[in-house]
């Protein structure tokens, strides 16, 4: 086999192969002898089949399957043994003649092929353990758990219905419908709706148009939705709800004892505070993680300004620019009304997916450098994820994912990233910073658009109409 580069621009490289016809005829001539003695043939005796008969009946397939097992195997090799690593899957090409196609598979011409990909660049990794990365930590006093563990308690808190008109503090149970210019609009309605009066978990001035109503009555509330409400085609506009009140009910004793926390499933009102503040810790805990997590790709940025193979960045740019123009389509807008052109968004966006490919690159780097590796437990854990948010469609998530690599690959990919930023914190130098709740949520939603370098951007949350901001995201 001889194999020629034919190009080697920038990251681009083209190989060809040529497969001698001789070699060829001969693995094809070894397994036509290894089957002569397997095929039963009618008016031959087992084992005695002419090698000239068996050619002439097999000669062309055993020579078809030669082939597409060169191109399936040897650019893996050819790699190898060049110490290149392809950015996607090289790209093969044959003759399109079919005479010449059919002179290689009868073994009187050379095979060849072309082989065309781009090569991942070299990349001089850095020692990570002189990186200075700064963490916030917030510390959880216990009037913070005791808020929360009366917002439990008021969730679970037991109600009893009353005659007379609600008053605040007092649980309605509703059916509602909202209009917007006579018509209806969607997540505008529901049925046996709960809502506390006093609780602000509606739109501003609905609860307080219910105040003093009682049970059987039918109420019409106007409201006018937040100008900053996050159901963008909703902001600013009034809308009026038919409302049926259906019943009034008035809390009972609200108690944080022992009593609740087994109706809850745990043993002791210590043990519900305890569950609180881990969960207070862990949410805080993940801003803490988001915010160090994008100091370190912010350094790797900095330090790492390696050329990006074009294919990849194509793939990277149309999964951001095909989410982004869905986002537009469900929200009914266009590029004007975010103060931009599509010329504008199109070189944004396209720096946005030069850089995740490149910190993609350098982290992969980074990981096989330090042997880091995804287990098979960690994907079995992250495939029963993906399998559990499609209920119904178990099966065929699961088919999907085994027939389709690039999928399970995509799983892999932030576990995998996670696992590499969990390398460099161990490495690095981290100093602790202990700041407010508010200081370590500031500016979250400015910087959400640096995000990891595995992570595709996310369709915009469509909050519920009836909601708040607050409560909503």
């Amino acid at each position: 086999m001889q194999v020629t580069e034919t190009l080697s621009d920038g990251l681009k490289r083209e190989i060809k192969v040529v497969v001698p016809a001789k070699d060829m005829e001969t693995r094809m001539n070894e397994r036509l002898l290894d089957a002569k003695d397997k095929v039963k043939l009618n008016g031959f005796r087992p084992g005695k089949v002419p090698m000239s008969h068996m050619r002439r009946l097999y000669g062309k397939s055993v020579m078809a399957e030669l082939v597409n097992e060169y191109i399936n195997e040897k650019p893996t090799e050819i790699l190898s043994e060049r110490g290149e690593k392809s950015a996607t899957r090289p790209q093969i090409t044959m003759t399109e003649d079919e005479s010449e196609a059919n002179e290689m598979l009868e073994a009187r011409k050379d095979f060849e092929f072309s082989m065309s990909y781009e090569v991942i660049p070299a990349i001089e990794l850095k020692d990570v353990s002189t990186m200075k990365l700064t963490r916030q930590v917030v510390d959880i006093d216990d009037a913070e758990v005791e808020e929360q563990v009366k917002r439990v308690a008021e969730s679970a808190r037991s109600y009893e219905t009353k005659d007379g008109a609600a008053a605040e503090g007092d649980r309605l149970t509703m059916d509602y419908v909202g209009k917007i210019d006579g018509e209806p609009f969607e997540g505008g309605a529901d049925t046996d709706a709960n809502l506390i009066l006093g609780s602000g978990n509606f739109i501003p001035g609905f609860e307080d148009q219910l105040a003093g109503a009682k049970a059987g009555e039918e109420k019409t509330v106007t409201v006018t939705f937040p100008e900053d409400y996050p159901a963008e085609q909703l902001a600013g506009k009034e809308a009026v709800f038919d409302v049926t009140v259906k019943e009034v009910a008035t809390p009972g004793e609200l108690e944080i004892d022992d009593e609740l926390a087994k109706t809850l499933g745990l043993e002791s009102a210590e043990r519900l505070r305890q569950v609180v503040r881990e969960q207070i810790e862990s949410q805080y805990g993940q801003f803490t993680r988001q915010k160090v997590k994008r100091q370190i790709l912010d350094a790797l940025d900095d330090e790492y300004k390696i050329e990006t193979p074009e294919g990849l960045l194509e793939v990277e740019f149309n999964n951001i620019w095909g989410q982004i123009m869905a986002d537009l389509e469900q929200e009914g807008k266009t590029f004007e009304d975010e103060d931009t052109t599509e010329e504008k968004a199109r070189e944004d966006y396209r720096k946005l997916a030069e850089r995740r490919v490149r910190l993609g690159l350098v982290l992969s780097e980074i990981g096989e450098k330090a042997d880091v590796k995804v287990s098979d437990e960690e994907m079995q854990r992250a495939i029963y994820d993906q399998v559990r948010q499609h209920p119904g469609q178990e099966q065929q998530i699961m088919d999907y994912l085994r027939q389709t690599p690039d999928a399970v690959a995509q799983l892999r990919a932030p576990l995998f990233e996670d696992k590499v930023i969990d390398y460099i914190l161990d490495q690095a130098e981290v100093t602790d910073e202990t700041v407010s709740k508010e200081e370590l949520m500031a500016d979250d939603d400015a910087e959400a658009e640096e995000k990891p370098a595995e992570e595709k951007p996310a369709a915009k949350k469509k909050a519920a109409p009836k909601k708040k901001k607050a409560e909503a995201e």
